[in-house]
């Protein structure tokens, strides 16, 4: 079943990146230039930077058409991505990380996913298909986490973490709300409630490198994922989802 899409807001949560977001967001503003048949707002959700990104974020918005900016006065990945999310009336709602990690030619195929009938779109670094670049720290990491919360849950989806996924604009209002985590844990907590609530998940293959020069804190992100794993285990198993 084709669904027409109209409208998409493609959000780019940002911290602190003031070195490639003026880079970043013109080369996916080119795209969409070239390669979308539907209407689009790209949207910088700056949550609380210190350096000159808010300049840099305003200034894009001030001169390209299709180029927002909001500004979120707390830290936290989560934050950004809520505020955005909710504030949209875009038919689908995307995100994706400023370093441009997934390849952006694969934006068109999260969003054909929800056009064919799909509720909610994400990238997998673990699909055969994908063609990844990254240490294998985060390798064993990755493969590791995913495997517990297959073991925890059953879930079907292979790849939590991907910070690229696309979803229904209803879908988002009705699944955000719920998510108590505003750091990395947010992007497992939305697919697990995805697949509680029975959305229809589509997977896309990806081509991703590593950003040597990431943010992501690995030992303090485990710890955090895990408990917010055992927070949404006990929630399922006890029923108390709202």
């Amino acid at each position: 079943m084709y669904k027409k899409i109209l409208s998409a807001d493609i959000i780019i949560p940002v911290y602190n990146e003031e070195a490639c977001l003026q880079k970043n967001v013109l080369i996916l503003h080119g795209y969409l230039s070239k390669v979308a048949d539907f209407s689009w707002n790209i949207i910088i959700a700056d949550n609380a930077s210190s350096d000159n990104t808010p300049k840099i974020a305003a200034a894009l918005s001030a001169k390209y058409n299709g180029v927002k900016y909001m500004h979120i006065p707390v830290k936290g990945r989560g934050h950004a991505l809520r505020a955005a999310f909710l504030k949209s009336g875009a038919d689908i709602v995307c995100y994706m990380d400023v370093d441009l990690s997934t390849n952006i030619r694969y934006l068109k195929l999260l969003i054909e996913g929800i056009a064919c009938g799909f509720d909610i779109s994400i990238g997998s670094r673990l699909m055969q298909a994908s063609r990844i670049k990254r240490s294998l720290k985060r390798e064993i990491v990755s493969r590791i986490y995913n495997s517990i919360i297959k073991l925890l849950f059953f879930n079907k989806f292979s790849d939590a973490q991907c910070g690229f996924k696309a979803m229904r604009n209803d879908v988002a209002r009705h699944l955000i709300p719920m998510i108590k985590n505003n750091n990395w844990f947010f992007d497992t907590e939305l697919l697990l409630l995805a697949e509680y609530y029975k959305y229809r998940i589509f997977e896309v293959p990806v081509e991703w490198i590593e950003d040597i020069k990431t943010k992501v804190h690995i030992t303090k992100t485990v710890i955090e994922d895990i408990l917010g794993l055992l927070r949404m285990r006990f929630t399922i198993h006890k029923n108390k989802m709202p």
